[in-house]
């Protein structure tokens, strides 16, 4: 259960909520231009752009979960359980494993029409990382300033759809939440004009009543149109304080507080973290659930030549 979105207003920003019901080890990881990346059937990339996101490290590999190049290309992969398909190697493909995927395409590639040229011939592998680390069924927003898309691999193979309202979610699988915004059509921030009738004189009694019928709840497709209906009526003054501010207080009220949802096995969800990255400064921002105060990691402020990952717990 996770939550992506975009914004641009001078800067350009992604970010995410990730929601699970434990925490993974993560931590915010700098993978500089000189860490040597290898791959199971693709080309190794021993120099490349430089990175910065939330990972695990394990065996001294960066495994993103988002993270953004210092060109400003953004990616994040989230739960798409049920729906995910990976494949065996294939010929004449480029054959990526799920955790590979962040790495190989921010490694190389400065923008979506880049990252188009690779995904073209992409058929994500069903290789894990190591025995007793399964992959996690996942699919993808890639974004820069300009495009926003979607990376689905499925039982019809590897999808790549354009993402307008610059907003994921989970399943069901992209088509759906594109389709399902038209069922929220007349949801509006304005003041309610009485629509009703012509003949009774109604009046709204409360403030906000033109969005009565937006979704609340934490259901995938409900936090998708929650987020593009606050994403598309988001008000900021342009600056850097007050970018970051709002684009938080879009991810908290799609967050998941502890106790309010439970998960099949009978876990809790909830919002581990959420973070907002300025990808055109290459600046990490993030909270924890445990800590709501705003922190941030500037990747400029670091040595990005360097060979040896940089971890800030």
């Amino acid at each position: 259960m996770c939550t992506s979105f975009t914004y641009k207003n001078n800067d350009f920003y992604f970010g995410r909520n990730l929601d699970l019901d434990c925490g993974f080890g993560q931590q915010v990881v700098i993978t500089p231009r000189n860490y040597a990346f290898s791959f199971h059937h693709v080309e190794d990339l021993k120099s490349h752009y430089a990175l910065i996101g939330m990972a695990t490290v394990m065996d001294n590999v960066p495994l993103y979960a988002e993270a953004v190049n210092e060109k400003g290309l953004a990616m994040a992969g989230l739960q798409f359980t049920g729906n995910a398909v990976y494949y065996p190697f294939q010929e004449n493909k480029s054959n990526v494993a799920p955790y590979e995927l962040i790495p190989w395409l921010l490694g190389q590639c400065d923008s979506i029409k880049e990252a188009r040229k690779l995904l073209k011939e992409v058929s994500i592998l069903d290789t894990p990382f190591k025995e007793g680390v399964p992959n996690s069924p996942l699919h993808w927003i890639i974004a820069d300033k300009e495009e926003t898309i979607v990376l689905e691999s499925t039982k019809e193979g590897t999808q790549i759809y354009e993402d307008q309202v610059g907003v994921l979610t989970n399943n069901p699988p992209f088509p759906f939440h594109l389709y399902n915004l038209s069922q929220y059509l007349n949801v509006t921030k304005a003041y309610p004009n009485n629509r009703f009738s012509s003949t009774m004189e109604l009046t709204p009694y409360a403030a906000g009543m033109g969005a009565i019928g937006l979704p609340g709840d934490a259901s995938s497709p409900s936090r998708f149109i929650h987020t593009a209906f606050l994403k598309e009526n988001l008000v900021s003054d342009g600056t850097e304080k007050d970018n970051v501010q709002q684009f938080f207080r879009v991810l908290n009220s799609v967050a998941m507080i502890k106790g309010s949802v439970l998960t099949e096995q009978n876990t809790l969800d909830y919002t581990i973290y959420s973070s907002c990255i300025n990808c055109d400064q290459g600046i990490y921002y993030y909270t924890t659930y445990e800590d709501s105060s705003i922190r941030k990691v500037e990747m400029k402020g670091y040595d990005l030549d360097q060979e040896e990952l940089i971890s800030i717990s």
